[in-house]
């Protein structure tokens, strides 16, 4: 269970309204109106409303959306680009609505930094200069800012380019340097509005690889934002989703996808490749028939008999997988004269519980047997069939494994 200690950022009951009527309009807010509704009533439109949730330190979570749904309003609550009408926002303990010009201005050096959808950069400035310019901002020396500088854009592969004009980069290589510029002043969060969201689908799936080995390299907490699905869930740590302002559901991708919260929240993520959210574990099974190492090739004929199957998994004293056993080679074995050991089948493929469907699509497709699933303590927990992976693709999860 996670820790108060492990939370970097905090929402609690955060709202945004816009307009003159502010009062009477939350009022109705309070008393369930919906957005459009308060909005033909008071002329103020409620931007969010009664946003709570919590970023864990080091994380990637994703705020998604509809155009409208507020996730855009509310990254910009983060670093108070947008101040909010109430509720508070909390970097680690310190309530950030209630910093003072200056300590605000060094919460936004140092500790939060923001990647935009485009890309903000200055045209004047070469790659060095752009990726710099927040270090210079804060009076560090030029030796030491373009050292800084240049161990980010050789981080986000562009060493060579450092002299080059941003108009000769392509968009791919521009969003490049804005994470660059942001990783180079060292923030706690990285906040990245939809930054590619612009860029078309294979350097897209590029920069979303790329955000991964950063992160997982410098342990960033990142909040994202999108309005894709399949990004959101191949990126978020945690994913919230968001609807006419309000957050709907908070959950892993994982647990999201296995447990909506509503038909909205199942709609709305219906289109998302299951193979790449889904674990092996929703999909697992129980082999109908296991037999012990040491017991005889008979007992595993009835065994297998029983169970109206024509193999059986062999397991040791700790129901750690040590083979499979036919029907074949059990009759085999008792003519020969043989132990079940010396006929069982060694070789087969295995998996984790926690492995992505899609990453056993492959080996589903070419093995002769089912996927045996092996927990971290080397025990069998379950099988995977071909039947079980090609029917995730279609048709919900089993919520019971």
């Amino acid at each position: 269970m996670e820790t108060k200690n492990n939370i970097i950022l905090r929402a609690e009951h955060v709202c945004k309204l816009y307009g003159a009527n502010k009062n009477e309009a939350a009022r109705l807010m309070e008393e369930g109106g919906d957005r459009n509704t308060v909005k033909q009533k008071t002329g103020v439109t409620a931007a969010i409303w009664d946003v709570n949730f919590e970023v864990q330190r080091g994380e990637i979570f994703v705020i998604i959306g509809l155009s409208g749904s507020g996730k855009s309003t509310f990254v910009r609550c983060l670093n108070m680009l947008n101040r909010p009408t109430s509720g508070t926002i909390r970097f680690e303990n310190s309530d950030i609505g209630k910093l003072n010009k200056k300590e605000l201005m060094d919460y936004r050096r140092d500790k939060i930094s923001m990647v935009f959808q485009n890309f903000g950069l200055m045209s004047h400035r070469d790659v060095l200069g752009n990726v710099a310019y927040g270090l210079e901002v804060k009076g560090i020396s030029t030796i030491e800012r373009e050292k800084k500088a240049m161990e980010m854009i050789d981080m986000v592969g562009l060493s060579g380019w450092e002299h080059q004009p941003v108009s000769a980069l392509s968009g791919g290589m521009r969003q490049r340097v804005g994470i660059a510029r942001a990783l180079a002043n060292d923030p706690e969060i990285l906040l990245m509005d939809e930054p590619f969201s612009a860029l078309d689908p294979l350097v897209r799936a590029d920069m979303q690889f790329e955000l991964m080995g950063i992160q997982r390299k410098l342990g960033k907490t990142i909040v994202f934002i999108t309005h894709d699905i399949n990004e959101a869930f191949k990126l978020g740590d945690h994913v919230a989703i968001m609807r006419d302002g309000r957050v709907i559901q908070v959950d892993t991708p994982e647990q999201m996808s296995a447990h909506p919260a509503d038909d909205y929240v199942r709609q709305f993520i219906g289109s998302a490749d299951r193979t790449k959210v889904l674990s092996v574990r929703h999909i697992m099974v129980t082999p109908s028939c296991v037999v012990r190492l040491g017991e005889g090739p008979n007992h595993a004929i009835h065994e297998m008999r029983r169970a109206g199957v024509s193999s059986a998994y062999v397991v040791g004293d700790k129901m750690n997988l040590a083979g499979l056993l036919t029907i074949d080679s059990a009759v085999e074995a008792i003519k020969q004269e043989r132990t079940i050991q010396d006929m069982m089948i060694t070789e087969l493929p295995t998996t984790s519980p926690d492995t992505l469907i899609g990453d056993v699509l492959p080996i589903a497709a070419e093995a002769k047997f089912p996927i045996s699933v092996i927990g971290e303590d080397g025990a069998l927990k379950g099988i995977v069939t071909k039947a079980s992976v090609l029917s995730s693709m279609v048709s919900s999860p089993n919520e019971e494994n």
